[in-house]
């Protein structure tokens, strides 16, 4: 799914990559679980128009799925950030998971205005933000092993933030 989403990127020759545009629908998602599609391919093209049907189905699918992932009532822990291979250069998934990270900043930021932020996720919003600070220039396994534990914590962050988000939003309908 990254190739084919990073290729559907570059053909429209959208500003960011694969890892930073799942990070934006994530980063929305987590914010307004019934956020439009249409929202976030705005964000990536300035016009969705010109996506050929194939492409734009893809990516709508890799949004739904994000959403369906992302669904608090779904109760699994499978949701996962969109980022290369493992046979990819460890560089490259350091810079994906960096971009992927400033992503999800700009996606929650996207949907989410108010100052306030709900529980823990002001905390881990600073933690993301360290994140996209991180140097791409890794190599070896202790690199590697780092790598695996910060794309663990990136994960379990998500679902914190999901989760706050949707929290504050049952107890400020109530």
């Amino acid at each position: 799914m990254y190739r084919a989403v990073s290729s559907i990127l570059q053909k429209y020759d959208a500003d960011m990559g694969a890892a930073e545009a799942h990070g934006i629908a994530a980063g929305m998602l987590c914010v307004e679980h019934k956020v439009d599609a249409a929202g976030w391919l705005h964000e990536l093209f300035t016009d969705q128009n010109d996506l050929f049907d194939e492409d734009q189905t893809v990516l709508r699918e890799l949004f739904e799925g994000s959403r369906n992932l992302l669904d608090p009532d779904n109760g699994e822990f499978s949701f996962d950030l969109l980022l290369p291979d493992e046979d990819e250069p460890l560089a490259d998934r350091v810079e994906a998971l960096r971009v992927w990270c400033q992503g999800f900043l700009f996606g929650v930021g996207y949907a989410h205005t108010d100052a306030d932020w709900p529980g823990d996720s002001a905390e881990v919003m600073r933690d993301l933000i360290e994140l996209t600070k991180i140097d791409s220039d890794a190599e070896g396994e202790e690199d590697e092993a780092a790598l695996v534990e910060i794309h663990e914590y990136v994960r379990a962050a998500v679902l914190t933030v999901r989760d706050q988000f949707a929290e504050y939003k049952n107890t400020t309908m109530h």
